[in-house]
């Protein structure tokens, strides 16, 4: 799986992948221009989380706008940005009556592709992923970790296709959040969707947001390839505003 940037040979389905938009209330159109060429560069258009600044609805009043020129399908997950306000169902929504389609537990088909995801949550990674142990506080945070997991999986078990796009939020495995300050890496993301990416056969790829500072590039334990599609990560390591994969 790599970039494509001349579109894909016969059976493939091209996905554009960006994450951490971050969409603020005083700006102008600021995506129409690239959603526009996207449609015209690929099949399908996943968002990964971030598309909102602080969750504001003015905020993803814009955004929803904007993809009003995106004449391809889009799924996408929220972020933590867009659960800022408070009020994350009114950002998916917006979204959704823009024609989104949002992943939390959820799945569609495009094309013959699976797409399954959710934002996911943090835990960290091998050895230092956080356990259920101890005060009540912290056995509740894992459990949210362990919720978010549910719903990758749910998402997965209700796909039949051969060919499979995780799209979430939060990183699935380490590789992607290194670049970052190792005392954060536990906030980025969870090994647990790493595992159970693993356990579905035809996941093609998996494509996050959130380490704006991580790497491009990643893979689970068993070798499913995972992209870090974060805005400031694409500009800086890729040179391009948005990847292009192949599926």
């Amino acid at each position: 799986m790599s970039l494509s940037p001349d579109g894909s040979p016969n059976g493939h389905l091209r996905v554009a992948a960006i994450g951490d938009l971050h969409v603020g209330e005083n700006h102008k159109h600021p995506y129409r221009d690239l959603f526009a060429r996207i449609s015209q560069e690929a099949d399908v258009l996943a968002l990964c989380g971030d598309l909102t600044n602080f969750g504001k609805t003015p905020e993803a009043e814009i955004l929803a706008e904007d993809l009003q020129s995106c004449s391809i399908p889009v799924v996408g997950v929220l972020g933590n940005h867009d659960f800022e306000c408070g009020q994350p169902q009114e950002i998916a929504r917006i979204l959704h009556q823009a024609g989104m389609k949002v992943l939390d537990g959820e799945a569609f088909e495009i094309g013959g592709v699976g797409f399954a995801g959710c934002k996911g949550f943090v835990g960290g990674f091998g050895r230092y992923m956080l356990s259920a142990f101890g005060e009540p506080e912290i056995k509740s945070f894992v459990q949210a970790a362990v919720d978010e997991n549910l719903k990758l999986e749910t998402s997965l078990r209700m796909l039949r296709t051969d060919r499979i796009v995780v799209v979430t939020h939060y990183s699935p495995v380490l590789e992607t959040v290194e670049g970052e300050p190792p005392e954060i890496f536990a906030f980025l993301g969870s090994a647990r969707m790493g595992e159970t990416i693993d356990r579905f056969e035809g996941v093609k790829c998996a494509v996050h947001g959130h380490a704006h500072r991580g790497a491009y590039e990643g893979r689970t334990a068993r070798g499913v390839p995972v992209y870090n599609v974060a805005k400031p990560v694409l500009n800086r390591d890729v040179g391009v505003e948005y990847a292009l994969l192949e599926v």
